[in-house]
């Protein structure tokens, strides 16, 4: 099975655009037509889908109580006839996906075909441009603004080369009198990329966030023990990690350097984590939106021959409080419109002592 922490990125629309402004996902977009091209979905398959959707919610939903409950209404709904008659792929999955989210809604949590999941899908017209992703998934741009370090993401994709751009940039410009990392774009991915850059912003060892994953699948892929994930005491149905840096001791020029974390309301799951991160040790200024909402992290599983569904299978958080974005976003220190968000942190950093340009 394949599960990738966070990501999603352009194919889920709820309150992360996999989360309605906040809470709830919108109502789905009107689904294509059924081509010549599209195999029709037959009461076999749908049955097939449904039983399979409970049976994967039940066994890894984050929250087992949660789990039982979309399985239970998957069931009902399926034998009331609910889904009858839906013979389009797309239109099958919106409407279960929405029947999800009638119960508990989840900014990552849907229900698609594996082309659709594939599928890259341009960002809302009303996006400004400052959070709309510019060429492939990962990082976007690096950049000297006169002596400040810029990095922009779209994504953390976790690919080797992409990291080591990340860290090599940085190391290369060590001597920046600040840094700026502008996730107002950024849609979501893995840990890899904190896990290369944050060592050398960070002075002592230090303990940034908390993931609850369901018990039974924590030795799997990105949720297994490792140097950056440092398991905790936690409920039996579920283990806990946290996220935690550990300091580069060959460059540490940076880890006095003023650093400014740029968010939209589109930044999501990982640039959440990140986010919540950055403002709970106090290490940078987020400057910019509230982000999007999307705190449980999961992956995609297999759901019969062509389907998927994005479960989520854990949880971020602020361990000292409890408190988790899902449903909420992280708000900003300085509050801008995304648009204003890099001149803001520019004049910040001027402010203390920058020369950008």
């Amino acid at each position: 099975m394949r599960r990738h922490l966070l990501a999603a990125g352009a194919a889920l629309i709820l309150a992360t655009g996999l989360c309605a402004a906040a809470q709830a996902q919108p109502a789905p977009a009107p689904a294509p037509a059924v081509t010549a091209t599209v195999k029709p979905l037959d009461a076999k398959e749908r049955r097939d889908v449904v039983e399979k959707l409970a049976k994967t919610l039940d066994a890894n939903f984050v929250f087992p109580e949660t789990a039982a409950k979309y399985a239970a209404m998957l069931r009902a709904n399926l034998a009331g006839g609910a889904y009858d008659g839906l013979t389009d792929p797309d239109a099958f999955s919106a409407k279960v996906t929405a029947d999800l989210q009638a119960v508990a809604p989840d900014g990552h949590l849907r229900l698609a075909t594996r082309t659709a999941f594939q599928a890259r899908r341009p960002p809302p017209a009303d996006v400004p441009a400052s959070a709309r992703p510019v060429g492939a998934p990962g990082l976007e741009e690096t950049a000297m603004i006169g002596d400040v370090a810029y990095l922009r993401f779209n994504q953390f994709t976790g690919d080797p080369e992409t990291v080591r751009k990340a860290r090599a940039f940085l190391l290369a410009h060590a001597d920046a009198k600040a840094v700026i990392i502008d996730a107002r774009p950024h849609r979501g991915g893995g840990l890899a990329e904190m896990d290369a850059i944050l060592p050398l912003f960070y002075a002592r060892a230090t303990h940034l966030v908390r993931m609850d994953t369901r018990a039974g699948i924590e030795d799997e892929g990105p949720f297994a023990d490792g140097p950056t994930l440092v398991r905790q005491t936690s409920a039996p149905t579920l283990v806990s990690h946290d996220h935690v840096v550990i300091p580069d001791t060959t460059e540490t020029r940076l880890q006095t350097a003023p650093v400014y974390y740029l968010t939209s309301r589109r930044s999501a799951s990982a640039a959440e984590h990140l986010a919540l991160a950055f403002k709970r040790t106090h290490r940078a200024t987020l400057v910019g939106e509230t982000t999007r909402g999307a705190g449980h992290y999961g992956g995609l599983l297999d759901v019969g021959d062509r389907f998927a569904a994005f479960v989520p299978v854990g949880r971020s958080y602020d361990p000292d409080t409890n408190w988790g974005w899902e449903g909420q976003g992280v708000a900003p220190d300085v509050a801008v419109h995304t648009d204003q968000a890099l001149d803001e942190a520019l004049k910040l950093a001027k402010a203390k002592g920058a020369r950008p340009g």
